[in-house]
């Protein structure tokens, strides 16, 4: 069968390569006259005098007769008539389980400059999410080790999960803490966008070398261009997809969704797309599915997502966050004034949803997460009465009762970031001190 295979794969071999000519440079699109080529075929600009050096490219467009290209690396030495080699492939990266405690970049080659595992296997980076109908129901928890997530927000196997926040609210130290904690088969972390000073802080201070044992991590650096920055986010999806096709339960974490978005938004400028709601163009919010819907479950296995959203402002109704929260299964809230306050993580238990978690819990479960959120919530309507001592006991006996037990809710929430909680541990607390009636 494997000489079939490849007497097949020898015959459908071309037997000559494609070429055109770059004709200009315009800002970051290389316009060329040729080749024969489809939106999303990797091509291949040959420059410089001998040594000749090829740098990777993708069509993004066409305009008139002309091939809009945009390079992964810098436009520099790019000139008029330099060829352009066609690929009639699109990209695609090496991936195995050897990948696991490596770190990429976002063509799936290792930043440390060392070579990559043997074994691997080629997987294409952009893929169509799987059947609606082919999707297995999400029917079992999955354990992060995060207290307030697994008893309050508990997230199931396959789900996908918003992280809103602004800047400095303690997104990543979130995403390391489940990295470390979740009782995932294996991690993909991508940082997209990052600063080239928090990719190194983040895999050691953060995550570690427990953490980086079972996580393959991609990187897209703010400095690096916009295409580059959109594959690192597909790399990672794929390296997740091929993890599941391997009967895996897989957590993926993208950090952020919101610089893959800018990303876009770049190249869509580009190319000439009209900008719509705050200078976003149109295939931003048609990417957006695309990349969110092709995590979650398929018949062989799962990819429980973490995608965090940076809010301007910490405006929760700005074009990505509303469009991201519509398309996946909840969201966490990390709220700046409980950072302030110390509260880490920052979760606001009245601003997050988990639209799987009633499906996948108990009843006593779901009642005692509702009975804290109760309580929350009238302690939270009655705050400045209380604080300003306009409040007098016993005026309200569900506000007495919100009274006593607020410190309680937040030890619960509170949650340092060495301590591991188990999913049994953090449900049987939530039970025993907030079942209503006990």
């Amino acid at each position: 069968m494997k000489v079939a295979n490849l007497i097949n794969e020898v015959t459908n071999i071309d037997s000559f390569k494609s070429y055109g000519k770059v004709t200009r440079v315009v800002g970051l699109t290389i316009e060329s006259k040729g080749p024969q080529v489809s939106i999303g075929e990797l091509c291949y600009i040959i420059i410089g005098k001998a040594p000749k050096r090829k740098v990777m490219a993708e069509v993004v467009g066409f305009r008139d007769e002309m091939v809009l290209l945009m390079p992964f690396t810098t436009v520099h030495n790019i000139s008029p008539g330099s060829l352009v080699e066609a690929t009639k492939k699109p990209l695609e990266v090496k991936v195995g389980s050897g990948l696991i405690g490596h770190i990429v970049d976002g063509l799936g080659q290792p930043l440390n400059g060392l070579e990559l595992p043997n074994g691997l296997s080629s997987f294409p980076t952009e893929n169509s999410p799987p059947n609606p109908l082919s999707r297995p129901r999400i029917h079992e928890p999955l354990s992060l080790g995060v207290r307030a997530i697994d008893s309050l927000f508990t997230v199931g196997k396959g789900q996908r999960m918003g992280i809103f926040a602004g800047s400095g609210v303690g997104k990543s130290t979130l995403m390391s803490m489940i990295a470390r904690n979740s009782e995932a088969d294996v991690n993909v972390i991508a940082l997209i966008g990052e600063r080239g000073r928090e990719v190194r802080d983040f895999i050691e201070r953060d995550l570690g070398e427990e953490g980086l044992r079972k996580t393959v991590v991609v990187v897209a650096t703010s400095d690096q261009p916009a295409l580059m920055r959109i594959k690192g986010a597909m790399t990672a999806t794929a390296i997740a997809e091929y993890f599941r096709n391997q009967g895996l339960n897989v957590t993926l974490m993208m950090d952020s969704v919101t610089r893959f978005a800018m990303a876009q938004r770049e190249i869509g400028l580009a190319i000439g797309e009209p900008p719509t709601t705050k200078g976003y163009t149109p295939s931003v919010f048609a990417y957006l599915p695309k990349l969110l819907e092709r995590s979650g479950t398929n018949e062989h296995g799962s990819i429980t997502a973490f995608y965090t959203v940076l809010v301007d402002g910490d405006d929760m109704n700005e074009p990505i966050a509303d469009a991201v929260r519509g398309i996946l299964d909840g969201h966490l809230v990390l709220d700046r004034k409980l950072a302030n306050k110390g509260q880490f993580p920052a979760i606001n238990p009245l601003r997050s949803i988990s639209r799987v978690m009633n499906d996948i819990v108990d009843p006593t479960h779901r009642f005692a997460a509702d009975h804290l959120r109760q309580l929350l919530a009238i302690y939270t309507d009655s705050e400045d009465l209380i604080n300003i001592g306009a409040y007098k006991r016993g005026t309200s006996k569900e506000v007495d009762e919100a009274i006593q037990m607020y410190p309680n809710i937040i030890q619960f929430i509170k949650q340092s970031t060495d301590e591991k909680v188990s999913f049994n541990d953090a449900v049987y607390k939530l039970i025993k001190d907030f079942s209503k009636g006990e």
